[in-house]
């Protein structure tokens, strides 16, 4: 089996609809998907319609959370959860979420100001434009920023020069608390796993002890074969897993041409897979029915 726990749509910051993500999907050999749109469910039931016989769709969400710091100079250190499995209709889940996708346009907003202080001619209607429908986010700011020639990536974009968490150009929003996340989804009856821990590139990372400490509070698992995690790192990962009864995952982290990733890029071992099933209580996997 073939499975990608990390992937994004349109109704986020990907460049694929549900629905052309389920069939991508299926076209790259996957049999297993999951749907991990940025504090969003918008896009389950267009990709569960247009799921193809032979793949299995998994719900879930990429949860913003931030590690707290005790320091009254430091605002902490931003992080994200890939939620599964959850009952997506749970209200105090719910309301979180819609806190957090309401602070994301005028954060967005702030950070185009940034840029233009610094100098970038960009504008909001473009990013807003970008985002389209779906949850207007960083990457449709660095995708403006491509498209004025300052960066040459998306992921260039993601540096302390730009719109890296402390960059130049970085605007605080509101966000999950990561213990709260982790009480939250395991109310809705979901399964927690921390995405790409020691994605440097992305900025600061929370300590391992920060991670010993949110296994202690429930955290399922970590996501260990990421495209921003070398294999010194891997190995670091699966090896702190290992000391602390963590389940290991491995994903693309897909948003369509927006990322130089693709689908399947990196799996998740069906073991760790199905243990991942066994624990959640919310929601179940889809089979697809030729959609």
């Amino acid at each position: 089996m073939r499975i990608d726990l990390h992937t994004h749509s349109t109704a986020s910051d990907g460049m694929d609809t549900p629905a052309e993500l389920v069939r991508n999907a299926a076209a790259a050999g996957l049999d297993v998907v999951a749907l991990t749109d940025h504090d969003s469910v918008g896009g389950y039931a267009e990709a569960i319609a247009a799921l193809p016989a032979g793949l299995t769709l998994v719900t879930g969400a990429e949860l913003s959370c931030r590690w707290t710091v005790d320091s009254p100079d430091d605002d902490g250190i931003g992080m994200h959860m890939l939620a599964y499995l959850f009952d997506p209709r749970e209200p105090e889940l719910w309301r979180e979420r819609e806190l957090v996708r309401d602070g994301r346009v005028p954060r967005a907003q702030g950070m185009v100001a940034k840029l233009q202080e610094l100098g970038v001619p960009i504008t909001w209607e473009r990013v807003a434009a970008i985002a389209g429908d779906g949850a207007v986010g960083r990457p449709h700011v660095a995708a403006a920023l491509v498209e004025l020639g300052v960066v040459d990536s998306v992921s260039d974009a993601f540096t302390p020069q730009w719109i890296a968490n402390d960059g130049r150009a970085y605007v605080d929003k509101y966000e999950f608390d990561p213990f709260e996340a982790i009480r939250l989804v395991k109310a809705a009856g979901g399964v927690t796993v921390f995405a790409h821990p020691m994605a440097l590139k992305r900025g600061r990372c929370v300590p391992e002890s920060a991670i010993a400490e949110l296994a202690a509070a429930g955290l399922d698992g970590i996501e260990v074969d990421h495209m921003d995690h070398d294999e010194p790192t891997r190995a670091r990962l699966r090896g702190l897993a290992a000391d602390l009864g963590l389940l290991t995952t491995g994903s693309s982290d897909y948003h369509g041409s927006r990322k130089a990733c693709e689908l399947g890029e990196f799996t998740t071992d069906p073991e760790i897979y199905g243990e991942i099933t066994r624990r959640a209580t919310g929601a179940f996997p889809v089979p697809g029915a030729g959609g």
